[in-house]
């Protein structure tokens, strides 16, 4: 991001603004300011004085992608998660066989109503019931004023990925909405994003995202938390798996579920609890009816 006056004079310099690197933050929101498009044009100057000078040895041939616009935003939020936050995840895995009936009971009627039920939405339910019960996951930093906000929001952002990379719109108020309201919702959000049809409005005001690797066939893994958020869940394909059942086992239906935390705002028991909450919903979905 960037005000009129950066982008005018980045313009003036000839300088691409979405290859600037953004030094400021704003609200969450990395902005490029005048100095840094200077910084910019200075070190690109400093480069072509020393083009003659000697370089680190590498691979004489490739195809180069030119790193800017979505690719590079994605990058450095990305990397300015890793490196702000100490990242810790957590791996479980639940019994998801009475999950599997409930959303097959509810799928005729929601489609009769233009809606397709998956199972994230029933995800996304439980997880803004668990938040309640767990605030501090549901938090973010102000490292300028030294305080942990603890969100009276429930915004969950869902991931998707797309062909100009991942994308995460937010549904706001997610703790209100019904399951067919929130599959609705997703469901749009999702299809607008891969469109590249998303206002700036329906990207920001996140407090907890999910991401959904089961549908590209991921089993367990350590997402990367979508900064400053506090926590990220990642949700796998629900499969018949081997389950032990009152001694014997038994071919159930299982979900595996993994989270990231910010470890300065999460401890990992913290994070275990959570998940186990998360699970004893999701393992009783008709609570989540009511």
């Amino acid at each position: 991001l960037a005000m009129p006056a950066t982008r005018q004079l980045a313009r003036e310099a000839g300088v691409d603004i979405n290859d600037v690197l953004a030094s400021e933050q704003r609200s969450g929101e990395a902005y490029v300011t005048p100095e840094d498009v200077r910084t910019y044009v200075e070190s690109g100057e400093k480069a072509a004085e020393a083009g003659g000078s000697e370089v680190a040895a590498g691979p004489s041939s490739g195809e180069r992608v030119p790193y800017r616009g979505i690719r590079r935003a994605i990058g450095e939020q990305m990397a300015r998660s890793k490196y702000t936050a100490p990242h810790v995840s957590h791996h479980d895995e639940f019994d998801a066989t009475d999950l599997v009936g409930v959303r097959e009971d509810l799928a005729a009627p929601a489609e009769q109503e233009g809606v397709n039920l998956t199972y994230l939405p029933f995800v996304v339910k439980a997880v803004t019931r668990a938040l309640q019960e767990f605030p501090f996951l549901n938090a973010s930093l102000d490292e300028d004023a030294g305080e942990i906000v603890l969100h009276d929001e429930y915004n969950i952002g869902i991931a998707v990925a797309t062909d100009a990379g991942l994308m995460v719109p937010v549904v706001k108020h997610a703790d209100r909405k019904s399951l067919v309201d929130l599959a609705a919702e997703i469901d749009d959000l999702a299809t607008r994003a891969r469109n590249r049809d998303l206002s700036r409005e329906e990207m920001q005001g996140g407090t907890f995202t999910i991401t959904n690797i089961g549908v590209i066939g991921g089993e367990f893994s350590s997402p990367i938390i979508n900064h400053p958020e506090a926590a990220i869940l990642a949700m796998g394909p629900i499969a018949k798996r081997p389950w032990v059942v009152d001694d014997d086992v038994v071919a159930r239906e299982t979900m595996r579920l993994s989270i990231s935390v910010d470890h300065r705002l999460v401890d990992g028991a913290d994070a275990a609890q959570f998940t186990n909450r998360i699970q004893e919903l999701l393992g009783q979905p008709s609570r989540l009816l009511l």
